[in-house]
């Protein structure tokens, strides 16, 4: 994976949230000599992101950061699969942080869209990427330099292979003819393996998997053009001005040396949701998620870009961002003429802009980049991680990994997350049993929901639990609004409610059985079938 299918998080407020902790830095007088946790250790916030597969969670994380009263240090582990996502998720980082002199907030979000989302990128996002991937190779193989430029990044948990790897993909990202990396080609190669003989009809399946699937489990933001432009070419954020003619190199997987080429899998992400739901499915203002007869006033990527300008105002200024209506563009309903991709040359970069100034200072963060291996330590409870983690993030792709042993290394009170299946296209029962397993395992670890499961045919985009010492009761609260996000359809419900006025409802329906899907088939049987549904 190279994008997360759950929205960002800020982890630190989901910590206080889920115990109850009151946001007062004067609540204990020896909080520069406690821990979180209370036990007597020095006062920092140990955070495991297992998977993220890229820094949503941290850049929001840091970004809100200015807004809690008490801020502990944050100690932020991040795990994940293969050095080139890692090589990634340093670059996006380094967007996010880099020194507000060398972009304006509009340019740096969109350039952050443009690497983290399309397959096909502008020429000044690939003449970035090239340029800060040589600062990052001087910043991995020299210490003195990853000191001066972001002391916060930690790589002493990576072993020399891993380092190696980083090596790569940063000379890899470089405009050499021998690079090569068609990502186009690439993707069309995937998109014809999945849909076989419906290839020709992939329009009709792209639909399907939109309105069908993805709209029904929180993804009503997602808006149909967008969606199937991405899944054509692998560009998910489109804005007219703009073409797209470059490889996003930062999407290669496997990279292998081989004499003065490299060799590598090609493109072996996701082709089926869409990197629109770290920041593109909800936003603070509300007007945003209008729609009309099913069409959005806004798409998946304008709620993007005001989000990330709301994240990088707040990283660069510590300060509320107020949103300009006038910056976002209504083309939810609009169906831009999108021109073919241009075809690109590799040629050489030289005189092009350098990116080597010091990143935004983030006083107390240390965002420690740990090797594929501890996974299997962490699965097998080893001792070096127990009792270490106050907040763990898991992505849905690595349950496999996760054992009542894991929970070894979380602390006598700490928050577990786990990412669920809701915003893949898997089968609804898929979701359901992946789901129920989780909890199983959860509760036999001992650990308590932090908010109620028990709703029939909830959406639950994160399973939240809890370790914790004490003897209490899980909550009883209602699943979060960020669980199920939603926006409102005003066109068949008042139908429906007169139609079905004079109709007594004796018996609730089964779990297996939602009110949506008695409401289609009552549509196409008659009012007077509904007793049959329901008895």
């Amino acid at each position: 994976m190279l994008w997360g299918l759950s929205s960002a998080l800020d982890l630190y407020d989901e910590y206080l949230k889920a115990f109850k902790i009151k946001d007062d830095p004067k609540k204990d007088e020896d909080s520069q000599e406690k821990g979180a946790d209370g036990d007597g250790s020095s006062n920092a916030l140990n955070i495991l992101i297992c998977g993220g597969a890229d820094p949503r969670h941290v850049i929001k994380t840091l970004a809100k950061r200015y807004t809690h009263r008490n801020q502990p240090n944050l100690n932020i582990y991040m795990l994940d699969g293969c050095a080139e996502i890692v090589a990634r998720n340093m670059l996006l980082l380094g967007v996010a942080l880099e020194d507000p002199e060398s972009f304006s907030l509009v340019c740096k979000a969109h350039l952050f869209m443009d690497l983290y989302g399309n397959a096909v990128i502008r020429p000044s996002s690939h003449h970035y990427m090239a340029a800060k991937g040589r600062t990052l190779l001087q910043m991995v193989t020299d210490e003195e330099k990853l000191k001066a430029l972001a002391p916060m990044l930690n790589i002493e948990g990576l072993k020399y292979k891993e380092r190696d790897g980083l090596e790569m993909s940063f000379s890899f990202w470089q405009p050499n003819p021998l690079n090569v990396f068609v990502v186009t080609s690439y993707w069309e190669q995937r998109v014809r393996t999945l849909l076989g003989t419906r290839y020709d009809h992939r329009n009709g399946a792209f639909d399907w998997d939109l309105n069908m699937t993805l709209k029904d489990r929180g993804g009503q933001q997602i808006c149909s053009q967008e969606y199937r432009y991405w899944r054509e070419t692998g560009v998910a954020f489109v804005f007219p001005e703009y073409e797209h003619c470059k490889p996003n190199k930062t999407l290669a997987a496997g990279l292998v040396r081989n004499g003065h080429t490299y060799l590598h899998r090609g493109y072996v992400g996701d082709i089926q949701t869409g990197p629109f739901c770290g920041f593109g499915l909800r936003t603070t203002e509300e007007r945003m998620h209008h729609s009309m007869h099913g069409d959005n006033d806004y798409r998946a990527t304008d709620i993007t870009e005001r989000n990330l300008l709301e994240l990088f105002h707040e990283l660069q200024t510590q300060t509320p961002y107020e949103h300009d209506p006038t910056r976002s563009r209504k083309y939810g309903s609009v169906q831009l003429l999108m021109t073919p991709l241009l075809n690109y040359q590799e040629e050489d970069a030289a005189g092009q802009a350098t990116y080597d100034k010091p990143w935004i200072q983030m006083p107390g963060v240390t965002v420690h980049f740990m090797s594929p291996m501890d996974m299997l330590q962490l699965q097998k409870g080893a001792i070096r991680w127990n009792n270490m983690f106050d907040v763990a993030f898991m992505a849905y792709n690595y349950y496999s990994f996760l054992s009542k042993d894991f929970f070894q290394a979380m602390r006598a009170q700490a928050l577990f997350i786990l990412e669920t299946k809701l915003m893949t296209v898997e089968r609804k029962d898929h979701v359901q049993e992946y789901e129920s397993k989780a909890r199983e395992l959860m509760k036999e670890a001992g650990l308590k929901a932090a908010i109620n499961y028990q709703a029939i045919n909830a959406k639950n985009m994160w399973l939240k639990y809890k370790k914790t010492d004490k003897d209490e009761p899980e909550d009883e609260v209602e699943a979060e609004p960020e669980n199920i996000p939603q926006i409102e359809n005003d066109e068949d419900d008042d139908g429906l409610s007169e139609q079905f006025s004079g109709i007594v409802i004796e018996e609730i329906p089964s779990e297996n059985q939602t009110v949506s899907s008695i409401k289609k088939e009552v549509q196409a049987e008659g009012p007077l079938q509904l007793n049959r549904h329901l008895l």
